[in-house]
């Protein structure tokens, strides 16, 4: 076992270095042992992270326990609902790259053998997985685990419920008193948003990896079994060091095709699509669009979760969890990926027992034959788009109507709640991509306000944007080329005719192929209006939403 630390510690030139880690209180007997990193996403302003100081400390005891020396340092986390609807969600998808730098920066400056790596909520999982995949060394992903659901009135409540309360005040279906219950309900402590949104969506999606520890994903934050899961992971890092099994032998193409299966069969959130072909990117794997449209067409999908269905993650929970979802898609999953476990998946998942198959179905009574995302392609998005087909209601499957163009968020947002969206319109919000946002901002304001004010079953949104995992709704996200590159979207005009085809795949402007060319080649993209500061640079370097919005 070479240790990486011993760069650091060994011999007389590692003399003034081993006198500022005594300084951090370490004795010469924890220097002889392998350094771990612990490295923590926690904060007092996201409510996934409020509770990860505590897990922290299980994986150093956990550390300690297996004869290693952890060493905790800490990144940022942006709380995607706190920056939702204004300016601070343009920072929100950049963040998942300064957190996988942030960990690489530290992880390679002070030469640690092993990382425990320990997050919640959007961007910040995919952003860590990126950098153990980047550096290289033996890695364990430990999730914080979603909140527990509020309540109110005999109704399970969620983020989510919030959101769409706008819309419910704006539309006369609920008083003010009444929004401000369910605010009050609806989030009812620390965890991830109680739905399958994206933070549980990729906390599943990791496991699915081989990332972390089998069963550990739908484990409540509030739950002691999680506290045990972080013992053991930091137990677990250290057996990995001494077996030599990094990031790059577990994360091959068959554990990123077995997520994307399990993302299928869950109906997970949209974000998915961005973040593992950039996971992907760093450890030498392709993932184009079409692979997941190849397996989201042969893997059913057998949840149905919140936003698009009516089970919590506490009822996934008590299913079984992302091993029984595995263990029910049966001889679709590969066994033979590697996991965090030193085991493969198929030995992890032969003594798995399915506990509630009224929440994870059968492969021959699933929810929806095919999975819980869809690839669209047609000539308003020629390298692509995506909608989460898990949360489309049978009757907007296929829809026609005219377009209602909007160039920003915020007067799409207005138009909704002012009651100037018709049923049968079709909502197009441009300039919202990654270089052109810039940052790709996510629409949970506009589609929650369509479903608030009760158009979401006769109402679309396209957008070059992209959707919070708590969207539902004939919602399509990411189109490519997006509008500040010159795709199509930035050529549609108000009362244009699109039409959305989601179980052919197809989305198109119905107009003359002639007057599409002659328009895109008079059409000229507007200048940049961020000038200076980390958007400016993200948007010089950031590529297509098509290819994950990985940095060129």
């Amino acid at each position: 076992m070479k240790l990486r630390s011993r760069e650091v510690v060994s011999g007389l030139e590692g003399l003034p270095r081993r006198a500022l880690l005594k300084a951090d209180g370490l004795t010469d007997a924890d220097l002889e042992r392998p350094m771990i990193a612990i490295a923590n996403s926690w904060n007092q302003v996201v409510p996934g992270h409020l509770h990860l100081r505590e897990l922290a400390e299980a994986v150093a005891a956990g550390v300690r326990a297996a004869g290693g020396t952890p060493l905790e340092f800490n990144t940022i986390g942006v709380c995607d609902g706190i920056a939702m609807g204004h300016v601070g969600m343009r920072y929100s998808l950049p963040s998942r790259e300064v957190i996988a730098d942030s960990l690489e920066l530290m992880l390679e400056a002070h030469r640690f053998d092993a990382v425990v790596a320990i997050a919640s909520c959007d961007k910040i999982v995919p952003g860590m997985l990126m950098a153990v995949g980047r550096v290289n060394i033996p890695a364990i992903m430990l999730t914080g685990g979603p909140m527990m659901p509020g309540e109110w009135r005999g109704r399970k409540l969620d983020l989510i419920s919030s959101f769409e309360a706008v819309g419910e005040v704006k539309a006369g279906k609920l008083s003010e008193r009444e929004a401000k219950e369910i605010e009050d309900r609806c989030c009812p402590g620390c965890g991830s948003c109680a739905g399958l949104f994206t933070a549980n969506t990729m906390a599943c999606l990791t496991e699915a990896l081989g990332m972390s520890l089998p069963g550990v994903a739908c484990v409540h934050a509030i739950d002691a079994k999680k506290r045990r899961f972080a013992k053991q992971s930091g137990m677990q890092v250290v057996k990995l060091l001494r077996q030599g099994i990094t990031p790059r032998k577990i994360m091959t193409r068959a554990a990123f095709e077995n997520a994307i299966m399990v993302d299928m069969a869950l109906g997970g959130s949209t974000n998915t699509v961005l973040h593992l072909p950039a996971i992907a990117h760093e450890v030498g794997v392709s993932l184009c669009l079409d692979t997941f449209d190849r397996l989201g067409r042969r893997t059913p999908c057998i949840c149905s979760l919140r936003p698009g269905g009516e089970h919590m993650m506490l009822d996934l929970e008590r299913a079984g969890g992302v091993p029984a979802v595995m263990k029910q898609l049966g001889k679709l999953i590969r066994g033979s990926p590697l996991t965090v476990t030193g085991r493969r998946v198929r030995n992890n998942l032969k003594f798995v027992k399915l506990q509630d198959s009224a929440i994870i179905r059968p492969l021959t009574k699933p929810y929806h034959r095919e999975g819980g995302i869809a690839i669209l392609y047609g000539n308003l998005a020629p390298k692509g788009a995506v909608v989460k087909y898990a949360g489309v209601s049978k009757n907007m499957l296929h829809h026609r109507g005219p377009a209602r163009v909007f160039d920003c968020e915020g007067d799409a947002v207005k138009a909704i709640l002012g009651g100037r969206i018709k049923r049968g319109d079709v909502v197009v919000i441009r300039y919202e991509g990654p270089k052109g946002g810039p940052g790709m901002r996510e629409m949970l304001a506009p589609t929650s306000a369509i479903v608030g004010m009760g158009l979401g079953d006769s109402v679309a949104l396209i957008t070059d944007g992209r959707f919070s995992g708590g969207t539902r709704g004939a919602c399509v996200g990411h189109v490519s080329p997006e509008a500040a590159e010159g795709g199509p979207i930035a050529i549609v005009r108000n009362d244009d005719e699109i039409l959305l085809d989601i179980k052919h795949r197809r989305i198109d402007l119905l107009v003359p192929d002639a007057e599409i060319k002659e328009r895109l080649a008079k059409f000229k993209p507007p200048k940049p209006h961020v000038k200076i500061g980390y958007l400016a640079l993200y948007s010089r370097t950031v590529s297509s939403a098509a290819e994950g919005a990985i940095r060129r």
